[in-house]
């Protein structure tokens, strides 16, 4: 019978940090640097100082915001010699075995940079820090410049934080507040009072960090290769988001995930190695600490479709759609991969949908409407793309009058003006009539407001038309 592990950070007196309990093992088996990010009250501090009191080990706390550089390292003096030793303090860095650097992001530019080494090599002023193992900081959520509530307020003077130094953290832990916790651990954080670590969990928490260290070798002999083509799939997929992985970025991601399922396989043998790697991905984003929004959604997507184009064999096809950074590129290739299910097919033509404007959205419709991929688009997208296709179909006559004073009198002399002019709406061009019939309907229904919308309508349906052309015959004749 296999033994239930409880929740090791609870019975050290963390409530409702359950969840991230792999990554702070994960983070104790490898010695990765580690930053904490949560409002106020979030059990930052106390979750950390649990730890340190649970291992034995010699710790030293400092808020950041309020450092000057002699509270590290002591205070400089000339020796016998003549040359400049330090002095130190019993709150100085030499003989920690774990730093804590609260309030990080309050910290004065010119410390923040001091703080590099500590952090990423475990030295400072190019001197080592013989017993250094961990480095932790914690900060405030950054002022973001799109924050509308009142509570983002509360942290004007929490700075975002350097772009390299939150690089140098392996994990960026967002943590939870506790009114999101269920209502039995809310009470339970209204009852809890400070008490010490019990002997035999500290001794449970060293056991099970141990075990870790040990299975992280196991993952890596046997999936090590196919984790490396997950953070080789993603990163691409991470940059379209707007989160750009450095190289140094890439291999700590690597890391997390490994010793993140090697934390979960100690507690549960049945854990999946792709839920690991999400825990791990969700947890190593540094663009958090710079204020950046991570859409949750988005990045589940990008890391269900890395994870899937690593599951599937070297030659096919759909691996291909993975590193496709352009969604229009990317749903006309989708449109001949005959193995794509209805609704992944859909989700691409959707999102290629959504990535232009009007024009643009006509001139895709009309190209997958001819194609025999359109037969398999799920109800919702398929009558999506049949509207955007009508409007360029349907023969188009207007006859209204309008007073010059009406803006749709300037839009009409611009949709004219254009007619004559434009290239892509000269006779000799194959998609001449689809265009003045989408122009035509496009005037009619209101959609183009403002004279200056017609010419970005026009271009946008050039340049998709542009790139879907040369693609019909070759997607038709493979079908």
């Amino acid at each position: 019978m296999r033994t239930v592990h409880p929740p090791l950070l609870r019975q050290l007196g963390i409530i409702g940090y359950d969840a991230l309990e792999p990554i702070v093992l994960a983070a104790l088996a490898t010695e990765s640097p580690l930053l904490l990010i949560g409002p106020h009250g979030t059990a930052k501090s106390l979750l950390l100082c649990k730890l340190c009191e649970a291992l034995g080990i010699a710790w030293r706390h400092y808020n950041a915001s309020l450092l000057n550089f002699d509270d590290l390292v002591g205070y400089p003096l000339p020796d016998a010699e003549g040359k400049l030793r330090f002095v130190e303090t019993p709150a100085s860095i030499w003989q920690a075995e774990a730093v804590f650097l609260d309030e990080i992001s309050r910290c004065r530019p010119d410390m923040q940079n001091r703080l590099f080494s500590i952090i990423h090599e475990r030295r400072v002023q190019g001197l080592p820090i013989p017993n250094l193992k961990f480095r932790w900081a914690a900060m405030n959520p950054p002022a973001r410049e799109d924050a509308v509530s009142s509570d983002s307020a509360n942290y004007l003077g929490s700075e975002p934080l350097d772009a390299a130094l939150a690089d140098r953290f392996n994990f960026i832990i967002e943590v939870p507040e506790w009114q999101r916790f269920s209502e039995a651990d809310r009470d339970a954080v209204v009852q809890s009072l400070p008490s010490s670590v019990d002997d035999a969990v500290s001794q449970l928490l060293r056991e099970r960090v141990a075990r870790v260290a040990k299975e992280i070798a196991v993952v890596e002999a046997a999936l090590g290769g196919a984790i490396v083509d997950y953070v080789r799939t993603v990163a691409p997929l991470l940059a379209q988001l707007g989160h750009p992985a450095s190289g140094r970025r890439a291999g700590m991601l690597y890391r997390n995930v490994i010793a993140t399922h090697a934390a979960r396989l100690v507690a549960s043998p049945a854990a999946a190695a792709i839920d690991s790697a999400w825990i791990a991905l969700e947890q190593s984003i540094p663009q958090r600490a710079e204020g950046a929004t991570i859409d949750r959604a988005k990045l589940m997507l990008a890391h269900t479709e890395a994870w899937r184009a690593v599951s599937l064999d070297r030659a096919d096809p759909r691996r291909l759609l993975v590193g496709m950074a352009c969604p229009i590129e990317r749903a006309i290739r989708a449109c001949g991969i005959e193995l794509l299910s209805s609704i992944e097919l859909s989700a691409h033509v959707a999102d290629a949908l959504a990535s232009v404007g009007l024009g643009g959205r006509n001139a895709l419709a009309t190209f997958v409407i001819g194609l025999p991929a359109a037969a398999r688009l799920n109800a919702a997208i398929a009558e999506q793309v049949a509207e955007l296709h009508a409007a360029t179909v349907v023969a188009q006559s207007v006859d209204e009058t309008v007073p010059r004073s009406n803006p749709k009198f300037d839009v009409w002399n611009t949709i004219v003006s254009n007619l004559a002019s434009h290239p892509s709406l000269a006779a000799t061009s194959a998609s001449a009539g689809a265009l003045t019939n989408l122009l035509l309907s496009s005037f009619k229904s209101g959609a183009l407001a403002k004279g200056t919308e017609v010419r970005p309508l026009i271009d946008s349906w050039a340049a998709i038309d542009a790139l879907c052309s040369p693609h019909k015959e070759a997607l038709r004749a493979a079908a």
